[in-house]
């Protein structure tokens, strides 16, 4: 059975809230977009309503409340973000099961492997680090990175930061060559994926597929879940 991670972008915390609200007994992680306007044009919560100093992303940082529905759901925050580097302690507190790199967006490759080998023990224990890579960049260039995360995330669309965008069937291919090399690693889609083009990156050997606007549009989510969990 394939994962399904619902992905939610918000614009404001309520907004946030009553999305994730709406997965709570149907799937055990959802996906967070973090968009900062610098790396995607787009800017999502907290970045659309003041940053890091959001008064609802203060409270949660500060401990005064937690994520929304935290008691029913693990968090995958998706850091399409400039900062994801220099801000990565603050995102930690945001208490997320995995957090996923975007490798255009890491600045200094050196540098960025450093801070990957480099990484608390146990933050490494507690989360898992994923490495997202766009279907225009080099699928070699992601090659570097492979032994320090714990998985790869395939964009499915050229324009991200956005829902609801055309599939880039370049990701097929991409998958294909990760998957030669590295037959064992876990790979996630994000972006693209519908009944149409879940069955080819399924059998392109993804594990994962992240699915924003199908869902999110759908009249019966569970259903919808349902359904593309037991694709073949």
């Amino acid at each position: 059975m394939i994962d399904i991670i619902p992905a939610v972008l918000s614009k404001n915390y309520e907004d946030l809230k009553n999305k994730v609200a709406l997965m709570r007994g149907i799937v055990p992680v959802v996906q967070i977009d973090f968009s900062d306007g610098i790396f995607t044009p787009n800017k999502t919560w907290p970045f659309d309503t003041g940053g890091i100093e959001d008064f609802n992303f203060r409270k949660i940082l500060n401990e005064e409340e937690g994520m929304p529905f935290w008691e029913d759901l693990d968090f995958e925050l998706d850091l399409m973000v400039s900062d994801s580097i220099s801000n990565f302690d603050i995102y930690t507190k945001l208490s997320p099961k995995r957090i996923v790199f975007h490798l255009e967006a890491v600045g200094d490759k050196e540098e960025f492997k450093n801070f990957l080998e480099g990484m608390d023990v146990y933050i490494k224990d507690a989360i898992e680090i994923g490495l997202a890579i766009n279907t225009t960049t080099p699928v070699e260039d992601i090659f570097p990175f492979i032994n320090e995360v714990d998985f790869v995330q395939c964009m499915g669309i050229e324009k991200i930061g956005y829902q609801a965008q055309d599939f880039d069937e370049r990701v097929l291919s991409q998958i294909k060559s990760l998957k030669d090399k590295f037959p064992d690693l876990v790979i996630s889609v994000d972006g693209g994926v519908n009944f149409e083009t879940a069955p080819a990156l399924i059998n392109a050997g993804v594990e994962r597929l992240v699915v924003g606007s199908l869902i999110l549009k759908s009249q019966d989510i569970r259903e919808t879940i349902f359904e593309l969990e037991n694709l073949v």
